[in-house]
């Protein structure tokens, strides 16, 4: 394994180029400077647009000011069997949502849950089995 190397020939907050580009001085800060005296009027001529029906304005508007509305999935009740194997409650899940009880977003959660059970029980499993194994062949 590598270690970090400590003690470069710079300070923290040093750089190594100390006449490199100064800041605010790019090509996106000048086309910035550029512009900031118009986006008031950029602004006004944009929401004019929209209001007189310019789906295009309106929606570029919309987009930059207003974040997209999430739908939000109400949490809903989900019966599972108590017996049987995790591919049952699998299925139960996946009824579910396909008839409409259980929101796709919770569906797909409650299988990923199922999932990381099936892990565990999986290395509870081998653990046992492997206890078991090394008790069987331990010398006395």
């Amino acid at each position: 394994m590598t270690e970090k190397k400590t003690g470069g020939p710079w300070k923290p907050g040093q750089s190594g180029n100390p006449k490199g580009k100064t800041p605010g001085s790019g090509q996106l800060q000048k086309i910035r400077a550029a512009l900031a005296d118009d986006v008031a009027a950029i602004l006004a001529t944009l929401s004019a647009a929209a209001k007189a029906g310019d789906v295009q304005a309106a929606r570029l508007i919309l987009e930059r000011v207003l974040p997209p509305i999430k739908a939000v999935e109400q949490a809903q009740a989900l019966a599972l069997p108590e017996h049987g194997s995790l591919t049952d409650k699998a299925h139960a899940v996946l009824n579910a949502a396909a008839s409409g009880e259980l929101a796709p977003g919770q569906a797909a959660q409650l299988i990923t849950a199922l999932g990381s059970v099936a892990k565990i029980a999986e290395i509870d499993e081998l653990a046992a089995r492997v206890a078991a194994l090394e008790e069987r062949n331990a010398k006395p």
